[in-house]
């Protein structure tokens, strides 16, 4: 059971990570009430995590391989507990900017830790499995922040909730440096002599952004526009979604672990998983058949199911581009893979939230639906020749 101790501690850091990203999005209301800050303002703070986090993918998942996890992860965490504690100090749009920017640039270190912990610390037959234990903390997180942070806010302040999310950071460095150590967490076997950087020059980083980046864009506007739809459509208040809204990412947090045990079952063919790949884009159209659907209850079924997909093509992905980089680079090709899912969410969501100013929820949908089939067909065209390219490229 030792081996599994290190991944699981990897899924409460990310637990923590979105319990600290989430925070502002639901105390928003207060937040906005007592600061003054404007929707606009809000949405510039927003977007500096964003951008940050987009950054700070896979610059972590460099440092990481070449310092190590036990001391990378206990920086990275540091810094952004910091970040998430120093909330509660502001007032205005420069001190969240600010506050935004270095939590998101720090928690770039989550998805990269984690991929890099289950590839260190389990057996080859293990790894997808403790990939998913690690990852789930996220949507696990997403589905317990409320229950969380807004009673502790309505008890004592939204400053109060802030620091206990850097709290819970600081005790999580505690626990990580007890038992970050061998043999729950065995140190790899060889360090890279430099820190490598993202090659946008090579077909293994364009087949990982298709596979990754559109396979799994769908988390990003069921958990942003999915409220609005099931509000504007299917009439749900704002106390009708506070009960229902834990559905599609527990979709997620399920898929996590179903795909995780599919990659390990066929770990031989993780090189090239054609199949996996071309069923998962198959079972992601239905989700544009949610305009015409007549209840809330059969959105948020496909949601769910969105969900459940969209995590097996960031499981099946990154173990599959584990594959095409050589071993001392693994928790750079978790920073390349959340980092490009970061930018096309950056890019695309301004685009989709004015499709929903305008009720077009139809083309909203397609684009949502067909993304995932651009992805996995740019992903075939360029695995065309077998694995994207040889290890020893790197």
């Amino acid at each position: 059971m030792k081996m599994w101790v290190a991944p699981s501690l990897m899924m409460l850091c990310s637990l923590i990570s979105y319990i600290d990203r989430q925070t502002l999005a639901v105390l928003a209301p207060t937040i906005m009430g007592e600061t003054g800050l404007t929707t606009e303002e809000y949405g510039i703070a927003i977007s500096a995590f964003s951008i940050a986090y987009m950054i700070g993918n896979p610059v972590w998942g460099s440092v990481l391989d070449r310092v190590g996890l036990r001391a990378g992860m206990m920086i990275a965490v540091g810094v952004w507990s910091v970040a998430s504690a120093s909330h509660s100090m502001m007032s205005g749009l420069v001190g969240f900017a600010v506050a935004r920017t270095v939590l998101g640039f720090g928690e770039g270190a989550t998805f990269p830790g984690g991929l890099r912990t289950a590839f260190d610390s389990l057996p080859p037959d293990k790894r997808s499995r403790g990939l998913a234990i690690a990852y789930s903390g996220g949507s696990l997180g997403a589905v317990i922040t409320p229950w969380i942070v807004i009673p502790i806010a309505l008890h004592f302040g939204w400053r109060t909730a802030f620091l206990f999310t850097g709290v819970a950071g600081v005790v999580w460095i505690v626990v990580w440096r007890m038992y970050a150590r061998p043999p729950s967490l065995p140190a790899p076997a060889r360090r890279p002599a430099r820190f490598h950087v993202p090659n946008p020059g090579e077909r293994r980083f364009w087949a990982l952004f298709a596979s990754y980046a559109l396979g799994a864009f769908p988390i990003a506007p069921i958990l942003y526009v999915a409220p609005l739809v099931l509000s504007r459509v299917h009439g749900l208040s704002q106390a009708d979604l506070g009960k229902v809204l834990w559905i599609p990412p527990l979709g997620w947090e399920i898929g996590y672990f179903f795909w995780g045990w599919v990659a390990d079952r066929n770990r031989a063919r993780m090189a090239r998983p054609v199949k996996l790949m071309t069923l998962l884009m198959v079972m992601g159209l239905p989700v544009a058949a949610t305009p015409f659907v007549e209840s809330a209850a059969a959105a948020l079924a496909i949601f769910f199911w969105m969900m459940f997909v969209a995590s097996g093509f960031i499981v099946i992905s990154l173990r599959s581009a584990a594959q095409a980089y050589p071993a001392d680079q693994t928790a750079l090709v978790a920073g390349i893979g959340a980092g490009s899912w970061s930018a096309v969410v950056a890019v695309l969501m301004p685009v989709l939230g004015r499709m929903v100013d305008q009720g077009a929820y139809g083309l909203l949908f397609f684009v949502v639906a067909a993304l995932p089939v651009a992805g996995v067909l740019g992903w075939l065209v360029l695995n065309r020749e077998g694995a994207a390219e040889s290890k020893a490229a790197g």
